[in-house]
């Protein structure tokens, strides 16, 4: 199958799994809304430029925010990670790793230990820009903290779950065009 296609379908699914189900749990005691759609970005190829990533992470924030009925905030939050990604990916990885490793993240093509920080500091960024906008005031911070928190550490959760039950099988990159 190839790349296009695989994107394509993960898309889809991403937006379906977010707005049909995970959208539907009840927030746990006020805090916890589990989010896992960005990690649809968080997958993309490595080699794919940042321009072409972020108008991608705009259409699919945009996506859900025509489903969930709500006007940028899943949008915004997912350019900013988009946009962010490649300057984390060159911090954790060395250039040389990222040319001869697999075509796209993940625990196999990264290790574990960077792959862990890669997801862990997005699914951050993203949860806290994202509270942040739904909130849009600093009334009480503990709140607000707790939250970007609660929500952060259920998203890794089901995140690392995702990434040990369904083993993504990578394509290991060639110098073929």
């Amino acid at each position: 199958m190839s790349s296009l296609v695989k994107n394509i379908i993960r898309f889809i699914l991403f937006i379906l799994l977010q707005v049909f189900i995970l959208n539907e749990v009840p927030p746990l005691h006020r805090f916890i809304v589990p989010y896992i759609y960005f990690l649809y970005i968080l997958w993309l190829p490595f080699t794919i430029n940042r321009i072409a990533l972020m108008l991608i992470a705009f259409a699919f924030g945009l996506s859900l925010d025509f489903f969930s009925g709500t006007t940028g905030l899943h949008a915004a939050p997912c350019v900013l990670i988009a946009y962010i990604r490649p300057f984390l990916l060159n911090l954790i990885l060395p250039q040389e790793t990222i040319e001869q490793s697999y075509s796209e993240p993940g625990s196999k093509s990264m290790g574990w230990a960077p792959y862990s920080l890669y997801v862990g500091l997005l699914t951050f960024i993203h949860h806290f820009y994202l509270v942040l906008i739904e909130w849009l005031t600093f009334g009480d911070f503990l709140y607000f903290l707790g939250k970007v928190l609660g929500t952060t550490a259920v998203s890794l959760l089901m995140i690392f779950l995702a990434e040990l039950l369904f083993l993504r099988k990578g394509k290991y990159r060639t110098n073929a065009a």
